[in-house]
């Protein structure tokens, strides 16, 4: 019998959550069927099974939270169920011959007075705090009014009982300062209608790093806007001859990567990260590119933008995006990165404030592209395709000038696409 292990998968992850198990227990597979997914914070593990085999037994179930190394099952070596069930029929026959006779049925004990459950037993659902400070007071949960409109019991709703308990001369209240139900029209109660739904482990992670970095950083945003007139003359001129050469669309993210580039040169702090006291500036150029997949937002890493030409930007981008969208992302494709570009122009945002894709110092939200008027000169107004642009930098490394200066070279770069040949 060999067990299943969680196997090691990459340096930043400890551990995953069992998502579902592909095999029943008592089922045959073959070496290399995959046995059950695990989910990690970044990508969906498949562990497949090393040998031909029984599962003989699930030791995690699914939504259990496991670590690297730990057993989740054990696999038996063999061909299948029915050498096992043959194996062990001469035992339980011997087992049979051998066993003494039957002793006369004993009678059923008496039966047992139980006391009553204690207020943890409820059927309620309650705070931690509710039940501890219920159990001190020996008050049973079941009748503790909830003043939450789904009926949870919280600490503040045992104090009041409590406190309505201890003085019963107290006349009746006409009603409660808030129901935990709504009458119906026949006279009765009935429960607003909630769905609780547990997170995701990545979505949970994803909201832990969010709030760890706003908490981490002194992070600022800074915005500009940026005429688009220039690049889509561009892209309308040259994206039939493009993509017959490429097979590829030109679209927008090939010009803020290759901006973003070259802007990061002029100011390589936002090109680095904080370790300790320490400044560490890099000098390759990985861009994060911000993708929404099912499970929430997930970066994978166009490695070394600089080096591109337009399409091999734009063919990375549409590779790491279709590899998000079918969770086939490999862990390679998340890891490093320096600096991070966010689109929520694909869904209609018009300005918005970037959070921080730590430990890098620099993040760029793109926005959607809306005809505005804008001053040609003193005497002249044009309706123009403008863009809103948004820089959140860790103020601990970056001084607010610089930022404002990165942000000035991205709308003089896109402003002028011919100085991307050049400035990249």
């Amino acid at each position: 019998m060999s067990e299943i292990k969680v196997p090691a998968m990459g340096e930043s992850i400890t551990e995953g959550t069992v998502s579902r198990w592909l095999v029943k227990e008592g089922e045959t597979v073959n070496q290399g069927d995959v046995l059950l997914e695990l989910e990690t914070d970044k990508v969906n593990i498949e562990i497949s099974a090393e040998e031909s085999g029984v599962l003989e037994k699930i030791v995690r179930q699914e939504g259990e939270t496991v670590e690297i190394g730990e057993t989740i099952g054990t696999l038996s070596a063999g061909t299948g169920g029915g050498s096992g069930a043959s194996a062990s029929q001469p035992a339980a026959t011997e087992q049979k011959q051998s066993a003494p006779a039957p002793e006369a049925p004993t009678p059923p004990p008496a039966p047992v007075a139980v006391a009553p459950e204690s207020s943890d037993s409820s059927s309620k659902t309650a705070s931690p705090s509710a039940r501890k400070l219920a159990r001190e007071r020996g008050i049973e949960l079941d009748q503790v009014q909830s003043k939450d409109p789904i009926g949870r019991v919280y600490q503040d709703d045992v104090k009041t009982h409590n406190t309505q308990s201890v003085a019963p001369s107290a006349p009746p209240a006409k009603a409660p300062a808030a129901a935990p139900s709504a009458p119906a029209a026949g006279g009765s109660t009935y429960t607003k209608p909630v769905e609780r739904q547990r997170m995701s482990r990545r979505r949970a992670t994803i909201a832990k790093r969010l709030v760890e970095a706003q908490q981490t950083a002194a992070m600022l945003t800074t915005f500009n806007e940026v005429d688009m007139t220039a690049i889509m003359d561009v892209r309308k001129r040259r994206k039939d001859k493009f993509k017959e050469k490429h097979e590829i669309n030109l679209g927008f993210m090939s010009f803020f990567t290759k901006a973003v580039v070259g802007a990061l040169k002029k100011f390589p702090t936002i090109n680095a990260e904080i370790d300790g006291e320490d400044v560490v500036l890099k000098k390759y150029y990985d861009i994060g590119i911000a993708v929404s997949a099912k499970e929430g937002l997930v970066v994978p890493v166009v490695r070394d933008a600089d080096r591109l030409g337009f399409a091999e930007i734009e063919k990375s981008i549409a590779d790491l995006a279709s590899k998000a969208r079918s969770n086939t992302l490999a862990l390679s494709d998340l890891q490093g990165g320096t600096f991070t570009i966010t689109n929520g122009g694909t869904f209609g945002s018009l300005l918005s404030t970037p959070i921080l894709n730590t430990p890098q110092v620099g993040i760029l939200g793109m926005h959607k592209i809306q005809l505005r008027p804008v001053a040609i000169d003193a005497e002249r107004m044009e309706n123009r395709p403008m863009m809103y642009i948004a820089l959140s930098y860790d103020h601990r490394i970056i001084d607010g000038s610089e930022a404002v200066r990165f942000l000035v070279t991205v709308k003089e770069l896109l402003e002028d696409p011919e100085s991307l040949l050049i400035e990249g």
